[in-house]
C-alpha cells in the first residue's frame, strides 16, 4: 500500500503541463475531493500503520530512548523537505538568472536562495510534524486513550474551523492567520484564485497538523487490527468494519464540515482514513488470504524505499525541467500525437517508470535507505 501511494504521488506530481491533466489527476480547487486528494492522506495513514509495527512494542515513557528517536527522525524528514525546496530554488533560480528572467539587480545568490520568500512548509514537512506529534502520543498512551485522542483532535479542529472562518479561501481564514503570525506571509505558498490573483495560503499549514495527527493515530489503530493474533479473514473483516465506520462518519459530517484537502477538514480526515482502511483490507484479503502476490512486485519497489524514491523523483523532475529535457520529450514525442490530457498522462507514466527503474536497482541489491 505504501508503494502504491508513493507511485501515485509521483504520478500526479509530474504532469507534462500543469492544469492540463485529466480531472481525476488534479486536486479539487477548494471544497470537494478527487482521487488525487486521497494520496497524501493515504501516506499519513500508512505511516501510522507502520509506526504501530515499529513503536508500539517499545517501552512507553520519556526515558526509553524512543522519544529521542522520534524527534531525530522527524527533524531529518523536515530538513529533507527544506532541502528539496532549495534544490528547486537552485535549479530554476540558476536557469532564470542565466536567461535574465529575474528582477533587475538580483544576484545569483539571491536567485538560488531567496531567503526572504523561502517556503518553509511542504509535503515532507507536514509528514514530519504529523509523525512527531502522533508517534509521541503513540508511545505514551494506551490504545483506548490513543483513539480518544484522535477523536478529540478532530472535534477541536472542527470547532476551530467553525469559529475561525476556516472554510473560506481568504486571508481571514484562521489557518492563514496562524501561519502568517508564526511563519510570516512571505514564507507561505501562494494559492491561485479564480480571478488570477494569488493568496498566501499554506495547504500544509501548522493548524491543519492537528487532523493529520489524528489521521496518523487512526492508521495506528488499523495497524493494531493487522497485528491481532487472529485468522486473516477476521483481520480483513475488522479492517472493513473500521473503514466503513470512518467513511460513513466522514461523509455524514461533510454536511457541516465540507470535504477539503487544503484545510484538511475533519470530515476529510475521516473519509480518507475510511477509504485507506478499506484499501488495506482489500490488500490483506488478496495478498495474505488469497496469496495473489505476483502483481505486487512493481509497487514493492516503491514501498521499500519510499522516502528515497520520492526525493529522487523530485530531483529528477528539477533536472529534466531545468535542462529542457521534459519540454523536448513531451513537445516532440508525445504532444503531437496525443494532445494535452492524454499526453500529460503518458509523460507522467514514463516518469514513474524512470523512477521505478532506479528503485529496481536498489531493490535487487537489497539496498534500503532508512533514517
Amino acid at each position: 500500500m505504501r508503494g502504491m501511494t508513493i507511485a501515485a504521488m509521483i504520478l500526479v506530481n509530474n504532469p507534462a503541463v500543469w492544469g492540463k491533466a485529466y480531472a481525476p489527476l488534479q486536486h479539487a480547487f477548494w471544497h470537494g475531493m478527487t482521487p488525487t486528494d486521497l494520496i497524501y492522506p493515504f501516506f499519513v495513514f500508512i505511516m501510522g500503520v507502520s509506526a504501530w509495527f515499529s513503536l508500539s512494542s517499545r517501552c512507553k515513557g520519556p526515558d526509553s530512548g524512543v522519544s529521542r528517536h522520534i524527534v531525530r527522525r522527524s527533524a531529518v524528514i523536515f530538513a529533507l523537505g527544506l532541502l528539496l525546496q532549495e534544490i528547486s530554488y537552485f535549479g530554476y533560480g540558476t536557469a532564470n538568472y542565466l536567461s535574465g528572467a529575474v528582477a533587475e539587480g538580483t544576484t545569483w545568490a539571491e536567485a538560488v536562495f531567496p531567503w526572504r520568500t523561502f517556503r518553509i512548509l511542504g509535503v515532507l514537512q507536514g509528514l514530519a510534524l504529523a509523525y512527531l506529534l502522533g508517534a509521541l502520543l503513540l508511545v505514551r498512551l494506551r490504545f483506548r486513550h490513543m483513539t480518544l485522542a484522535a477523536a478529540v483532535l478532530l472535534l477541536v479542529y472542527l470547532a476551530v474551523l467553525q469559529w475561525g472562518n476556516g472554510y473560506a479561501l481568504s486571508a481571514d481564514n484562521i489557518i492563514a492567520r496562524v501561519d502568517r503570525a508564526v511563519l510570516g506571509e512571505a514564507h507561505l505558498y501562494r494559492e491561485w484564485l479564480p480571478d488570477g490573483s494569488r493568496l498566501a495560503f499554506e495547504p500544509e499549514g501548522l493548524l491543519s497538523t492537528l487532523p493529520r495527527v489524528a489521521q496518523f493515530l487512526l492508521g495506528c489503530a488499523a495497524g493494531r487490527l493487522l497485528r491481532l493474533q487472529t485468522e486473516v479473514p477476521q483481520r480483513v473483516a475488522r479492517l472493513f468494519v473500521f473503514g466503513s465506520i470512518l467513511l460513513f462518519a466522514g461523509l455524514l459530517l461533510q454536511y457541516g464540515d465540507p470535504l477539503n484537502k487544503k484545510i484538511w477538514s475533519s470530515s476529510f480526515a475521516l473519509t480518507t482514513s475510511g477509504f485507506a482502511s478499506l484499501l488495506l483490507g482489500v490488500l490483506c484479503w488478496g495478498i495474505d488470504w488469497r496469496k495473489k502476490t505476483r502483481w505486487t512486485g512493481f509497487f514493492r519497489v516503491f514501498g521499500v524505499n519510499p522516502l528515497f524514491l520520492y526525493m529522487a523523483a523530485w530531483i529528477l523532475s528539477v533536472i529534466l525541467g531545468v535542462f529542457s529535457v521534459k519540454q523536448w520529450f513531451y513537445g516532440t514525442l508525445i504532444d503531437p500525437w496525443l494532445g494535452d490530457a492524454s499526453g500529460s498522462l503518458v509523460y507522467s507514466l514514463c516518469f514513474v517508470l524512470l523512477v521505478w527503474g532506479l528503485g529496481v536497482v536498489l531493490y535487487r541489491r537489497k539496498i534500503y535507505v532508512k533514517i
